[in-house]
């Protein structure tokens, strides 16, 4: 029994060492950004995401219209994609999407404390690491990759956020701010080092006719192509389907597999308004007096027309 505990410790600390030192190309964004770039959003208003994850898909950002200072409220980011879709791994295999997501809120909001996390928010963020960017950048918060939701057609990404407080941040003023938010499922189709990841469609290096397509080692496929100076053998990574067969004529550049990627990357933007208590309490106490002379003004006329009945009545 000694002997298969210490089995499995000497596994356990290996496991870890590896996951340190050796951690998987899939599931290594969102760092890829956060060392790569100092702000996600780069001039032009593209958030820099799009770099790696290069077909278009839609996202929706829901904050509240207005909130108060020192508060905390939810910003929740939507990520629509067809939970029947699966991806390819770095590995050739098949897998579910995951999802991630990038939250740009004006500066002085940031990532709301624990202590300051309600109950009810508690539970909706449960198994989500909300993170900030940087050090530099605490109001830019980054969330995934996470396990996308096999029940529905939508993943809500619920992000808790404290709101500055002008009297304590001189630098945060009573303003209306804009707020940008990214998010992504399924791998990229490009590494940060420029490199193709194998979530491409794999086209031919020769311009030719197939000769032949036989099984390699490890789910690979070998295809042969006739060309004017010989035949030129390309070798399929596994995972993808091919998309030509044996006699079919291809160009250089021409897809031999269907393109695999079934993710992408959307952003969208919205406004929220750091309200002043102050002006809010002026618009209820605004309110009252309006309705106050209101009812006055009712009740001064029905009197009114009281006494005139009377007097005619006389």
């Amino acid at each position: 029994m000694q002997t298969i505990k210490k089995f499995k410790t000497v596994f356990l600390v290996i496991g870890i060492v590896g996951a340190m030192f050796f951690p998987k190309v899939s599931y290594a964004y969102p760092v890829f950004a956060q060392n790569a770039y100092q702000n996600p959003r780069e001039a032009t208003g593209r958030i820099v995401c799009a770099n790696c994850h290069l077909a278009q898909k839609p996202v929706e950002i829901e904050v509240p219209q207005a909130v108060l200072p020192d508060t905390v409220f939810e910003a929740v980011v939507s990520v629509p994609y067809d939970t029947s879709a699966r991806q390819i791994t770095a590995g050739g295999t098949k897998g579910t999407l995951n999802v991630g997501a990038v939250l740009i809120l004006p500066e002085g909001f940031s990532l709301a404390p624990k202590e300051r996390i309600s109950d009810e928010l508690k539970a909706k963020t449960k198994g989500i690491f909300v993170q900030p960017y940087s050090k530099a950048k605490p109001n830019i918060l980054v969330v995934g990759p996470i396990a996308g939701d096999k029940k529905g057609q939508l993943r809500d990404i619920v992000f808790p956020v404290l709101s500055p407080d002008p009297a304590q941040n001189s630098d945060v003023n009573f303003l209306n701010y804009p707020v940008y938010v990214g998010g992504n499922r399924g791998r990229g189709q490009v590494y940060p080092t420029g490199e193709k990841s194998n979530n491409n469609a794999f086209t031919s290096t020769a311009a030719g006719q197939i000769k032949s397509i036989e099984a390699g080692e490890k789910g690979a496929t070998s295809v042969v192509i006739a060309t004017a100076t010989g035949d030129v053998t390309q070798t399929v990574p596994s995972g993808l389907t091919l998309s030509v067969k044996v006699q079919d004529t291809v160009k250089v550049d021409e897809p031999l597999t269907l393109n695999p990627n079934v993710g992408g990357f959307g952003q969208e933007e919205t406004e929220i308004v750091l309200q002043n208590p102050n002006r809010v309490k002026g618009m209820i106490i605004f309110f009252f007096t309006v309705t106050l002379a209101q009812i006055l003004l009712v009740l001064k006329k029905k009197q009114f027309e009281k006494v005139q009945a009377a007097e005619m009545n006389f």
